[in-house]
């Protein structure tokens, strides 16, 4: 009600800057080692519509962008309001109502103070990087004093991670026979509402930033209603704080980066509950180059270090996997462009030093056009244990096509 009340305040085209844009995009994915658990050999089929409206008049912005898609595996034809804000800009402060992607913090595909909702299915599918994000329902002000600047984020409204249906993916699970299962978000009240604030400054040359977070774990916890005898599983969302700190700036011909949170799991802090995650403090370092015209280089370590590791083990139900104290990995991603910046070949991988396990996506795009564009790219999982988090994966290597044409 609000968006169309501002649709109809922005509608004098006279008064107002408004432009529209938007895309067709075909999106398709492979199978490249085993058909799916139901069946079939595409991870991802569909085409799809984005239209984005951008009005400004005077200090209001209203932005609208929105997704109409066919998805060929479901057979099921959708619209998605992915962004639809109101912003209000003063000199010394600002607001954002509605729905919009935040992105916090320094990781390159890692996230320590980015405590956001991400779409980790659409990553593995092989479908463009900008839907790795989700959006949330809420408010973002901004507040610009002369010795630093703020952020707070309010969401009533929690929105999980959104991770690999098992239809499409193989994935490990402990407790496969139990079917019966329930999910139970937290509710929508004032108590559960999230907050979030970000305050970052120059220091020296260097970005410095400072977060907290108050809300929930995004990635699903297990109970089963009988320990001994389990006949149903429900699914919940335990209680999460994050207090964070990042810093980057120019160092040894690159860009280096510096990013660290501690994970405090408010409803377990002494880590004796088995279904509910212990406390953690994470870690994240990264360098970036470009060592040749038009040739990047990144380079990180991440580590996460598990809180309470002798209550966890002690408390650890039988049947399910020990995952260890330290938990670490590192990414590499190199960047080519030819051919005058229209043709880019790309590598990303992860591979996990704790757990041998990784993750490969080589990518080609070329830009036939200023309009057009196609993209060509595989994952590859493998290593590790069978419950390890790309050694789950290891059947699910895919290959995928992206094409669109942007208006």
């Amino acid at each position: 009600m609000l968006l169309a009340g501002l649709l109809f305040l922005f509608s004098d085209s006279d008064a107002a800057d408004i432009s529209l844009h938007g895309f067709l995009q075909g999106n398709y994915s492979a199978a490249s080692e085993t058909s799916n658990p139901a069946g079939g050999d595409m991870k991802w089929a569909e085409e799809r519509i984005q239209l984005k409206l951008d009005a400004s008049k005077d200090s209001f912005r209203l932005f609208l962008k929105a997704d109409a898609f066919y998805d060929h595996m479901d057979r099921d034809a959708e619209l998605e309001l992915r962004e639809g804000y109101v912003d209000y800009a003063s000199a010394s402060w600002d607001a954002r109502l509605g729905r919009q992607i935040i992105t916090w913090g320094l990781g390159d595909l890692l996230f320590i103070n980015d405590v956001f909702p991400k779409d980790y299915e659409a990553f593995f599918s092989g479908r463009p990087l900008e839907y790795l994000k989700k959006g949330v329902d809420g408010i973002k002000i901004g507040a610009y004093p002369s010795f630093a600047s703020f952020d707070l984020v309010v969401v009533p409204f929690f929105e999980p991670n959104n991770f690999p249906e098992a239809k499409r993916f193989w994935m490990f699970d402990p407790m496969s026979f139990l079917t019966v299962r329930e999910k139970k978000e937290p509710v929508t009240n004032l108590k559960n509402t999230e907050v979030a604030i970000r305050a970052y400054r120059d220091i020296a040359g260097f970005d410095a930033s400072l977060y907290f977070y108050r809300g929930f774990i995004r990635q699903p916890s297990v109970a089963p209603d009988n320990p001994m005898v389990p006949s149903k599983l429900t699914l919940f969302y335990p209680k999460l704080s994050v207090y964070g700190a990042s810093l980057q700036g120019k160092a040894l011909d690159g860009v280096m980066s510096f990013e660290a949170g501690f994970y405090d799991s408010r409803e377990d802090r002494n880590g004796t509950d088995p279904m509910r995650p212990n406390s953690q403090t994470r870690f994240l370092a990264g360098y970036q180059r470009q060592i040749w015209e038009d040739f990047t280089i990144g380079l990180q370590y991440y580590a996460e270090q598990m809180h309470d590791y002798s209550a966890y083990k002690k408390n650890l139900p039988a049947g399910f996997p020990q995952e260890k104290r330290l938990h670490d990995l590192v990414t590499l991603r190199l960047t080519q462009f030819l051919m005058h910046q229209t043709l880019r070949l790309s590598w990303f991988s992860f591979w996990s030093l704790s757990d041998g396990d990784y993750l490969l996506n080589p990518e080609v795009k070329y830009n036939f056009s200023d309009h057009v564009w196609a993209a060509l790219g595989a994952n590859i999982f493998g290593g590790g244990e069978k419950w390890s988090q790309f050694g789950q994966l290891d059947k699910n290597d895919n290959v995928y096509l992206q094409v669109r044409y942007e208006f």
